[in-house]
């Protein structure tokens, strides 16, 4: 098989885990607290990163980073899982799984709008017709259709669902100017994002021994959402000639998690999530496929 073969596969079976998610997240919190869900989510993710660390001999070699270097994956840890996954499975709690997870994927927009100020870009007419045309999107899914009426399902979920692009986005920029190889500054991150989460779950709620739905439904998420995936996707990042012939690959991941959540959850599937999902996606292949001096002129 070659490279980019394999590099197609490795891609679409992240893609394919990726997709079952917001199922996975819905169904779990059936069974246990949120913060406790993301409390053994993540400490799963942060053993397979040390897991996989540790089998190609680079385990010790992470600790041996500047201070300064550890500092700044640490932080970028506050972001994600800490933050990030937070926000993310209360808004779980709070709007309906196709909801939730479909305004998740608004975070290449918001990606746009925040590389202005902290990157320095400057966008041009065309990024900024992608932005509109995504951003018409997310107001499709976050009203349920009711653009006149402009009346949110749920202001508050719908608030912290359009939060989490946000702090992805900012995640994505900080992690990107941190040096070091992307799986180390994952376990450094995990490893932080983990022993914050244990605290706060310390502080708001009590320790107790998980049912075995929640247990597994978080080892699942830890393992499939956080873990394993992330490598498996890096890894065909590596593999591909280009990162074009993957990356849009992910863009399969919201219309596949919407006929598991159907199937799954029980939720029927709004006109306008395939409405909306359709706009926020286009949007972004519009905003890449747009020449790029149109759109980014520094």
């Amino acid at each position: 098989m070659t490279p980019q073969k394999k590099s197609y596969l490795l891609a679409i079976t992240a893609v394919a885990f990726w997709s079952t998610i917001a199922t996975a997240f819905k169904i779990t919190l059936r069974h246990i607290g949120f913060v406790e869900l993301l409390f053994f989510a993540s400490l799963t993710s942060t053993v397979v990163f040390a897991v996989y660390l540790s089998f190609s001999g680079r385990l010790a070699g992470v600790f041996r980073h500047p201070p300064r270097r550890l500092l700044a994956m640490a932080f970028a840890g506050i972001l994600n899982p800490f933050l990030y996954y937070l926000i993310l499975l209360r808004a779980y709690e709070l709007l309906p799984a196709q909801e939730a997870g479909t305004l998740n994927y608004a975070w290449p927009v918001v990606l746009v709008l925040l590389s202005v100020p902290l990157l320095g870009q400057k966008i041009g007419w065309s990024g900024i017709l992608s932005v509109f045309i995504s951003f018409t999107g997310i107001l499709l899914i976050s009203t349920h259709g009711d653009l006149t009426g402009f009346r949110f399902s749920n202001p508050v979920g719908v608030a912290l669902a359009l939060t989490c692009p946000f702090v992805w986005a900012l995640y994505w920029i900080i992690n990107m100017k941190i040096p070091g190889a992307d799986v180390e500054k994952l376990f450094v991150g995990f490893l932080t994002g983990t022993l914050l989460i244990g605290i706060t779950h310390s502080i708001t709620g009590k320790w107790s021994v998980p049912s075995l739905p929640g247990l597994a439904g978080a080892l699942y998420a830890g393992f499939f959402e956080m873990g394993i995936t992330f490598i498996l996707w890096l890894k065909a990042l590596k593999l591909s000639k280009t990162t074009a012939h993957i990356s849009n690959l992910v863009f399969l991941s919201p219309f596949l998690s919407l006929f598991y959540i159907h199937l799954f959850v029980g939720e029927s599937i709004l006109p306008s999530t395939i409405a909306g999902l359709f706009l926020v996606v286009g949007g972004i292949l519009f905003g890449q496929y747009a020449p790029v001096e149109k759109i980014f002129r520094k």
